[in-house]
């Protein structure tokens, strides 16, 4: 098991869960779940556009010390909130808050066709939130992987991505892409993913002596609360009189061609999502040649 000899804010993540559980619960963890949270590289509002992405993950984390339950209650001690937070994972509503990650991925995991069994346990991370670097696909995938641990079924990275962004869309009202759940967990240590958001295929590019610095600006937002969903109603009303199903279908040169039939917002948000895909492509070449000056 962890050791926990250090104390405080010297505590790596997965000390601290495993410690507070101790705490909590009189006994160790059965189990110690993570998932990172991530930086994009390249390819901004291009994931929802079924575009190309390159993101990767980075050290900042979520953790969840756990033990199975016999019955179906679902009861979780937040180290942030220094609160317990609970409910039935065979009566699922609605509310507010941090546990509507974990509900919606209970919700959708058994929606999907999943037999689930609970847990409780103790959650932390690290990982700044609304920061941009995806601190709620990290909780969601968590949660996910928690609930296999205690449960009968075959991880499948892909699917319970999807499962994530369910929870993102429907759950909690937000137009996300795939991005930020399919990195998260499918991200290799010292790899940037290329990713395919139309097919979800992706390839692994190495990173490698390279040191990619995240500068924190302390500006916050909540996605669900941000003009992320008028901008994704713009890319789809732009593909539309674009004649096409969504911005990934059109090289810039036509484009360039027919940009005269879409008003000046429009225009400029499908002329950035049609470039930035090839600015996606270029860089996973320049990458290839281990050019990283390109």
């Amino acid at each position: 098991m962890l050791c926990c000899a250090l104390q405080g804010e010297f505590m790596t993540g997965q000390e601290k869960v495993f410690k507070v559980f101790n705490e909590k619960f009189g006994e160790e963890p059965k189990y110690i779940v993570r998932a990172p949270g991530r930086v994009n590289l390249i390819g901004e509002h291009t994931d929802y556009n079924d575009g190309f992405v390159l993101p990767m993950a980075i050290e900042r984390s979520i953790w969840i010390a756990l033990r199975p339950r016999v019955d179906k209650t679902l009861k979780v001690y937040s180290l942030h909130n220094n609160s317990w937070a609970e409910f039935e994972i065979d009566d699922i509503s609605k509310g507010l808050g941090w546990l509507e990650y974990i509900k919606g991925v209970a919700f959708y995991l058994q929606d999907a066709g999943y037999s689930l069994n609970s847990w409780e346990g103790v959650i932390y991370g690290d990982i700044p939130r609304g920061a941009g670097l995806s601190s709620s696909a990290a909780l969601e995938l968590v949660s996910a992987r928690a609930f296999f641990e205690v449960s009968n079924f075959t991880w499948n990275a892909k699917e319970m991505a999807l499962i994530g962004q369910k929870v993102e869309n429907d759950w909690l009202g937000l137009s996300s892409g795939i991005m930020d759940q399919l990195v998260v967990s499918i991200a290799k240590k010292g790899f940037a993913s290329l990713i395919d958001c139309r097919s979800l295929e992706t390839k692994n590019y190495p990173m490698q002596n390279v040191a990619v610095v995240i500068m924190d600006t302390n500006t916050r937002r909540g996605l669900v609360s941000s003009k992320y969903n008028e901008r994704f109603a713009q890319c789809q009303d732009a593909a539309k009189l674009l004649g096409i199903k969504t911005l990934r279908d059109i090289s810039l040169e036509k484009f360039e061609q027919n940009a005269h039939k879409l008003k000046n917002i429009l225009r400029k948000r499908a002329r950035h999502v049609i470039s930035e895909n090839e600015r996606v492509l270029k860089a996973t070449k320049a990458l290839e040649n281990s050019d990283f000056t390109e």
